[in-house]
């Protein structure tokens, strides 16, 4: 949006200002977007933006002419914006507090309001501490808000806004200057226009093609141009501009036209607007070819014989001459008359009908009537040539009277003419013929002359009685007329001819027919609302309104679908869905206006094709596997399940894992996910993976998947002994040592989770002196001295300690040396390595791990300790207390500890694993005394 203001500031000088705050020369103001394109190659567009400039200084010239008519009163000021139609509410417009660049800061504070309640108020809002203009919530339509505006850049809103207190008094004209934008589609005031067009038009004649198109849109959105979806190849369309810029399409004929070849011609008129992208408009355009007299009668032949009896009466038809013209209504009007080469006495005898062309005997015969006629007779039509035919009769003069043929009909008979219902049955009768002799002098055959299924008999038992009857049945449908003659011959040679014409009348004795009747159709899903299915055409061999047929749906066929009676047009009104249902089967009945009517069905098969319009779902968002680690490499981890309800290519399924990994591949037949290699839970417990399914389509939808692989523990790591370092480390242990007191210990720990890391410790081989002196804590793999030592006691301690984890079916361990070397001091560390290096014989025997023991006391056999015998009883007592209150404490804290790792243990698959005793480091270690 930009705003322009004109008028005196408090210095009187003249100011224009952008809706940014920036000066712009009045040089500047002519490059001011006015919301049309800014380049285009079109000449007319180049027009326009000319006239659109021009325009904006119009009115930037009037408001500066305004200002400087209002120069005496200083407080008058003028400010115009432009704004876009179709804008949303709360748009900002402009601020006129900072376009006339007022003082805010003053005291009393600036208040601004609207002087009057105008229609234009409920377009924008105001704020009055500000002076902010925006959109308001009712939408501002150009088209409706000026309708009567020729180009979209006169549309204009005016405000006047007042600013407070009297002090600061000024009164702000505000014109809103509205910018079309393409909304509106060009419309055709009627659905289907009829033009008229002679046949014998000339090439490149011009009809003009009423009920033009219209689009409320000024400028170049509005109507540009016109085209036609077939022209035919004898069309072409051309457009014309005039003073007020109104664009009116006019039709060329570029071809010859003939009515007798076809009479109409149906193609789509289409109007287009300038808009980016443009807009379109449609409706059918009819043109109806008129006749013109461009043919004349002609006969089928140019001679006519007839003989004519002289005891003929008045009356008598001789013959019916008939010519045909192809033009319609009043050009095809055909009258006959004599030539003017036919003799006047032979125009006595005879008489034409002018209309009918019928020759009857108009005189009777007598012997002064010349034996041959010569019967020169036109065929007039409308502004043409007559056409000629002539017809030769020859009279047979007789002297005594010929037999009499005397019909009488039983079916209905006028003028000649016999009326038959096409369903009366075979052998019908039609009429009785007499024959009458007057002088009783001849003898007589009588006989039926003429094709058709009839038959003319004696009638048994009259003498000449001759019935006339039906031997088949008739069909309309076959032949509509039959021309016969009954003909009565005596035997001297003498004829009398009955002309009949039987005419057969149309009963509805035919049903409709399809043209198909099984139809296949097939139409794309998420169609247009009442989209163009089929039309449907069957076909009534009677006449009239027996072979007028309707088009009606079955009852099975659902409510959406819909027909037109008339054309039979078959439309479905709302959209399908394939996913909801791909085939439908109804019947469609074609029935005719006959009384009673008939009718035939139809069966329709319509195939809703799919299109790309559903994204693949994955069954979960989130999918979780537990997977055993060392799982084999390429063994299956899961199946990723996805579905795509779209069919054929666009539900085709590609998987890919997208934030990408070395380790993982997806098998996309099966959708299975597998590990390229086998997996450590001890490097990493976890991955998680995205994977997206990207469909077949065009184009392509997708989904993705969170997948989050849970390793599961396996108990594939024994123990590992942190403490003692080494086999050959070993501890001095005095021989005063108490018993029950903690001589070292065994720590060791395990890399698995849940029960495979839970470690128990045991003495699994002993010797010394006194092997049974210590014993291990299974939890905590504490060693204490278990019994008193005495001075024949000392010496080198090895026991041989298991550290097993609870690994499930079997667990895994490994050992540890631990020796102890009990004596005061050490003397001699070169002999201690010596017994370290020698391959201890221990007897192993696997123990279960006990928890707590209760310690035996036994007096020491030594001569420094019978002085104080006494002491060491009391001593003993003490510690036998001490030690049983120690073995309960330990004893409810491995319950404790027991039930909190059943409670904390994860689910384990333990491996097998056993370790070689003799495999073990062995290398020397210094332990402190514990």
């Amino acid at each position: 949006m930009t705003a322009v203001s004109s008028g005196l500031n408090y210095q009187g000088n003249e100011r224009i200002i952008h809706a940014r705050g920036k000066l712009l020369s009045h040089r500047d103001s002519l490059s001011l977007d006015m919301g049309q394109p800014t380049s285009s190659s079109s000449p007319l567009r180049i027009i326009l933006q000319t006239a659109q400039h021009l325009l904006f200084l119009w009115l930037l010239a009037h408001v500066r002419g305004s200002l400087f008519s209002s120069a005496s009163n200083s407080r008058a000021t003028e400010l115009l914006y432009t704004l876009q139609e179709g804008l949303p509410k709360g748009v900002h417009i402009g601020s006129i507090g900072d376009d006339l660049q007022l003082d805010f800061f003053s005291d009393p504070p600036l208040s601004f309001s609207l002087a009057s309640k105008g229609p234009s108020e409920k377009y924008v809002n105001l704020n009055n501490s500000t002076g902010e203009l925006s959109t308001s919530s009712e939408e501002l339509d150009r088209e409706a808000l000026c309708q009567h505006s020729l180009v979209a850049q006169e549309c204009v809103l005016l405000l006047d806004v007042i600013i407070l207190p009297q002090e600061y008094f000024r009164l702000i004209k505000v014109k809103i200057a509205i910018i079309d934008i393409n909304d509106n589609a060009p419309r055709f005031p009627v659905p289907q226009i009829y033009i008229s067009v002679p046949e014998n038009a000339p090439v490149n004649t011009r009809i003009v093609i009423e009920h033009p198109a219209y689009d409320p849109d000024g400028g170049t959105n509005g109507v540009q141009t016109y085209r036609l979806v077939d022209y035919h190849g004898v069309f072409t369309l051309d457009v014309e501009e005039n003073e007020s810029g109104e664009r009116t399409p006019y039709l060329i004929i570029m071809g010859p036209l003939d009515r007798e070849m076809k009479a109409e011609y149906e193609t789509t008129i289409i109007a287009e607007d300038g808009g980016n992208p443009p807009l379109v408009g449609s409706a059918t355009l009819s043109i109806l070819i008129s006749d013109v007299n461009d043919n004349c009668p002609q006969f089928n032949t140019s001679q006519i014989n007839s003989t004519l009896y002289g005891n003929s009466t008045i009356g008598t038809q001789v013959a019916t001459v008939h010519a045909v013209d192809k033009d319609l209504g009043p050009n095809s009007v055909i009258t006959y008359a004599f030539s003017e080469r036919v003799q006047q006495a032979t125009k006595e005898y005879f008489h034409l009908d002018e209309i009918k062309g019928i020759i009857k005997l108009s005189k009777r015969i007598d012997g002064s009537t010349a034996q041959q006629h010569k019967l020169t007779i036109l065929a007039n039509g409308p502004g043409c040539i007559p056409t000629v035919i002539t017809v030769f009769i020859s009279i047979n003069k007789v002297i005594f009277r010929p037999p009499e043929l005397v019909p009488r009909y039983i079916a209905n008979e006028e003028n000649g003419v016999i009326y038959l219902k096409e369903l009366e049955p075979v052998h019908s009768p039609i009429a009785f013929f007499t024959i009458k002799d007057p002088d009783e002098k001849y003898q007589v055959n009588c006989y039926l002359e003429g094709q058709g299924p009839f038959r003319l008999s004696a009638y048994k038992p009259y003498n000449n009685e001759y019935l006339l009857e039906t031997t088949d049945v008739l069909d309309y449908e076959l032949k509509q007329s039959y021309n016969i003659a009954v003909v009565a011959l005596s035997y001297d040679g003498y004829q009398v001819k009955k002309l009949l014409k039987v005419q057969i009348l149309d009963e509805n004795d035919n049903s409709p027919v399809f043209t198909e009747s099984t139809v296949e159709i097939t139409i794309e899903e998420n169609n247009e609302p009442n989209a163009f299915l089929v039309k449907l055409y069957a076909t009534d061999a009677d006449s009239g309104e027996r072979g007028l047929v309707s088009y009606f749906l079955g009852l099975d066929a659902p409510s959406y679908f819909s027909i037109d009676n008339m054309t039979g047009i078959l439309s479905v009104s709302s959209i399908l869905d394939r996913e909801e249902k791909e085939k439908y089967r109804f019947t469609v009945r074609a029935r005719d206006a006959g009384f009673p009517s008939r009718e035939s069905v139809a069966t329709v098969h319509i195939t809703v094709l799919d299109k790309n319009d559903n994204n693949p779902r994955f069954i979960s968002r989130d999918f979780s596997f537990f997977v055993p680690e060392n799982f084999p490499g390429f063994g299956e981890i899961g199946v990723i399940s996805v579905t795509d309800a779209d069919s054929g290519k666009n539900g085709w399924i590609a998987l890919s894992i997208v934030n990408g990994s070395d380790i993982f591949v997806i098998d996309n037949g099966k959708g299975l996910l597998r590990a390229k290699v086998s997996l450590d839970r001890e490097q990493q417990s976890s991955y998680t993976l995205w994977v997206e399914a990207v469909d077949g389509g065009d184009p392509t939808l997708s989904s993705t998947a969170k997948i989050t692989i849970l390793l599961l523990d396996v108990n594939d790591n024994p123990p590992v002994v942190l403490f003692p370092q080494s086999n050959m480390s070993y501890l001095l242990v005095l021989p005063s040592t108490l018993p029950g007191s903690p001589v070292t210990e065994v720590y060791a720990v395990d890399k698995d989770t849940g029960m495979n890391a839970v470690i128990a410790y045991s003495i699994i081989g002993r010797r010394g002196p006194k092997p049974e002196s210590f014993r291990i804590d299974p939890i905590t793999g504490n060693i204490t001295l278990e019994e008193a030592l005495m001075r024949n006691d000392c010496g080198l301690y090895r026991l041989l300690v298991k550290v097993s984890d609870h690994g499930y079916p079997e667990p895994l361990f490994s050992t540890v040396m631990v020796n102890l070397f009990v004596n005061d001091t050490v003397t001699n560390e070169s002999y201690i390595e010596t017994l370290l290096r020698k391959e201890p014989d221990i007897n192993i025997e696997e123990k279960e791990p006990q928890i707590a023991m209760e310690p035996s006391q036994k007096e020491m056999e030594s001569d420094s300790c019978t002085p104080t015998l006494v002491t060491l009883s009391i001593t003993c007592l003490g510690s036998v207390i001490l030690v049983t209150l120690m073995g309960m404490y330990i004893c409810l804290r491995k319950g404790k500890n027991d039930h909190g790792i059943n409670e904390n243990a994860e689910v384990q698959i333990p491996l097998n694993g056993k370790l070689d005793f003799h495999m073990l480091e062995k290398r020397p270690m210094e332990i402190c005394n514990i």
